[in-house]
């Protein structure tokens, strides 16, 4: 882009954010849907003038990192990411699934500019937390994301420009954090985006593979690290690879937190877990501290939150589904979620998950799947008759088996 062009999309994007910001104007015309709706969260938790990201406990921020899968890829492929952030004099930041930066690299100008506001291992660029930016925008939407001037909320980085990329475990699916690449909005480039998007694919190729593959696990323990949570068709946790036994209560209290990653106030994690019923907070505060003591003290207060990694097949199916892996997201689909539940906030979540797995089916009811949806699922018949109509007669070998299922679920 011209300089000219450049100065002309910074105006508007000045103008736009002086119409919202300070104005309180409609600039629904003026500024991508995702720009605007990202505007109005920031707008609600914090102020323009913010003047740097809150910073996260430097031990912890330090802890997440150290063994991760991301840092053993960015450590094979360091070499590059520093050669890219030198030579177009970038900053370059690895996330967390929280958009906690946890390692960044830059040019000698941007790296100065970039701790002043906090731009660093530890910070925190979620969009409640210091307003619009990339890192959130392709955090929360799992999509590359360009942030231009004053597209961000936050008047201390209007004069940057993003562009972020989420970065996914290529084995689980599982969206593990983003990388970002900034700069100042003069030095703004239409190869931005796609070099993040490869950046990101660069780091998902060195990732470790061995972790998913132990030898020889015992059935009390699968060596995976951090919490792994089973919620479909059948509840188990497990910490570092050994099963945690917890009652029905305290199961839906852990996966709740382990939903909400950004943590849970007392009050709305006694909402989630009991909605209306009478019962004490005290009475939640015994459940969590059974958690925390089964954690081994890895539960942090105000917020109530996880101080490790989590995985559950609930963000596993969830991510397939996004990437159109219809048949590898049914396949890890055991069924409802922790069936029974009478907690209001468990309950919406399994509708959510049960609804996304059908309709992904009933737009790609590849047969196989559907065969495979069918045992979990054995009386929803129009699943069934949607993919025997795609088949349009052809030969299949799941045909008898769905037709059979058929005359069962129609009896």
């Amino acid at each position: 882009m011209t300089r000219s062009e450049l100065d002309s999309r910074r105006f508007d994007a000045v103008r736009a954010w002086t119409s919202f910001v300070e104005h309180g104007d409609s600039v629904a015309e003026l500024v991508r849907p995702e720009i605007l709706t990202s505007w109005t969260r920031s707008g609600a938790a914090i102020t323009p003038d913010v003047t740097q990201a809150p910073l996260a406990d430097e031990s912890e921020t330090a802890s997440i990192w150290r063994g991760s899968p991301l840092q053993a890829a960015v450590e094979r492929v360091e070499s590059e990411l520093r050669r890219t952030a030198e030579d177009g004099d970038l900053v370059l930041a690895i996330t967390d699934a929280e958009t906690r930066i946890l390692w960044t690299y830059g040019g000698r100008v941007m790296r100065r500019k970039a701790e002043t506001v906090n731009f660093v291992p530890g910070g925190r660029w979620d969009d409640e937390s210091v307003g619009t930016n990339a890192l959130d925008l392709a955090n929360r939407l799992e999509t590359p994301e360009m942030v231009f001037s004053a597209e961000h909320y936050a008047s201390i980085v209007h004069n940057w420009v993003c562009w972020a990329a989420p970065v996914f475990d290529p084995v689980t699916g599982v969206k593990l954090g983003v990388i970002d690449l900034s700069t100042t909005w003069d030095r703004s480039h239409p190869i931005g985006l796609a070099t993040a998007r490869v950046l990101a694919r660069l780091i998902e190729t060195a990732m470790p593979t061995s972790r998913h593959h132990p030898s020889a696990p015992s059935p009390d323990d699968t060596g995976d690290p951090g919490l792994v949570m089973t919620l479909l068709g059948t509840a188990e946790a497990r910490l570092d690879g050994q099963r945690l036994l917890l009652n029905r209560r305290q199961t839906e209290v852990l996966a709740l937190l382990a939903m909400n990653p950004q943590g849970l106030s007392l009050e709305q994690l006694h909402a989630m877990v009991y909605g209306d019923q009478a019962v004490t907070f005290s009475t939640l505060k015994a459940e969590v501290s059974h958690l925390r003591q089964a954690l081994g003290g890895q539960l942090s207060s105000r917020p109530y939150r996880l101080q490790m990694p989590v995985e559950t097949d609930v963000d596993h199916v969830l991510a397939l589904l996004r990437r159109g892996h219809v048949a590898a997201a049914v396949e890890a689909y055991g069924g409802d979620l922790l069936p029974g539940t009478n907690s209001p906030a468990l309950n919406e979540l399994a509708e959510y998950v049960a609804v996304a797995v059908r309709e992904a089916l009933l737009a790609d009811p590849a047969p196989d799947a559907v065969v495979r949806y069918s045992e979990l699922a054995p009386y929803d018949s129009e699943v069934i008759e949607v993919c025997l109509a795609s088949l349009g007669g052809r030969g299949h070998p799941a045909v008898p088996l769905l037709k059979g299922r058929l005359a069962v679920a129609q009896r």
